[in-house]
């Protein structure tokens, strides 16, 4: 780009790009996953209870990228764990950042400067992940932009995609923590990073790779140092995705009036049922106490019939004695 070149980025742009991730920034991206994992709701249990879940737990967040996008382009997905040197490196920060005397490592590791350079050096990692995935996928299949969107996204975010599965490692299901369901912001900014890379892969996008590379390290390097000094976790994209959503996804149609005024009449005509029925029993209720009378049971006037019978043949008898 030439306004990189005018700014004298451009050599900075090259140097971005042949950059080495091992050690020093692969080292920043296992310690602030593992602190991560540590500052989950009960991990700090499971570790003194399970210590093989809690690593397992570690590797599927340092890894879960790989491990993810191996999956998907049906590649064994224990393949990222064949560098054993990368396994030990993440083995050994996992073991200082849960198991340190005095948490040493975690309490220095949180300090907020020391922090804001990790999780700006994690960032520069995800432009290489994401990068790696979209020009693995493209290696595989050229002319399918999705399919490199995908692996670029689950390359790069892989650790948050799978989360309900490392969960159910430590015993946690919480299946309404589905990223699918409610993106974080690190899950929005690589699906943004995926669809770039693979526009520009495919010539979409007229820009040279290092340059999209420098803008997109940037933008994430600064906009995560921004939210972690102002303690916000709102998106700065959350304006555009509520426009889009009202837009294209809230479900608003012409006859949406139409729906309400039926829906309102069958309430209304369903209390007016329930109004008439209950003052119908109420009148029948009052009628029954206004008009109240005792029933004459078939035992009682048959025993009073039988009885004035026995009084009329008394009285015939008497009569009769009289006149004799």
């Amino acid at each position: 780009m030439d306004l990189l070149e005018v700014l004298h980025l451009d050599e900075l742009s090259h140097g971005l790009a042949n950059l080495s991730m091992f050690p020093y920034f692969d080292m920043a991206h296992y310690i602030v996953s593992v602190m991560a994992l540590r500052e989950q709701p009960g991990a700090l249990e499971v570790s003194r209870v399970s210590p093989l879940a809690c690593w397992f737990s570690s590797m599927l967040f340092c890894f879960g990228g790989a491990v993810l996008s191996g999956i998907m382009l049906a590649e064994p997905p224990v393949a990222p764990l064949s560098n054993g040197t990368s396994v030990l490196l993440a083995s050994i920060i996992w073991y200082l950042v849960f198991y340190c005397p005095t948490d040493l490592v975690y309490c220095c590791a949180a300090l907020l400067p020391l922090r804001l350079v990790l999780s700006g050096m994690k960032e520069v990692t995800r432009t290489w992940k994401v990068l790696g995935g979209v020009t693995q996928a493209h290696g595989k299949y050229k002319d399918s932009l999705l399919v490199m969107i995908a692996i670029g996204w689950a390359k790069g975010a892989g650790g948050g995609l799978i989360s309900n599965f490392e969960q159910l490692v430590r015993g946690v299901w919480k299946p309404e923590t589905n990223e699918l369901l409610k993106m974080s912001y690190p899950t929005k900014i690589t699906l943004i990073g995926a669809v770039l890379f693979a526009l520009q892969q495919t010539h979409y996008l007229p820009v040279q790779k290092h340059h999209l590379m420098l803008i997109y390290t940037i933008f994430t390097v600064v906009n995560k140092s921004r939210m972690m000094l102002t303690g916000s976790s709102a998106s700065p994209f959350a304006a555009f995705e509520s426009a889009i959503y009202k837009t294209l996804f809230s479900g608003s149609s012409p006859y949406a009036v139409l729906t309400d005024e039926v829906t309102k009449a069958c309430i209304d005509n369903g209390t007016s049922k329930t109004t008439t029925s209950t003052a119908t029993t109420k009148e029948s209720s009052e009628n029954g106490v206004s008009g109240k009378h005792t029933p004459v049971s078939p035992d009682k006037g048959r025993s009073g019939s039988l009885k004035a019978k026995e009084e009329s043949e008394n009285a015939e008898t008497t009569s009769c004695k009289k006149t004799d």
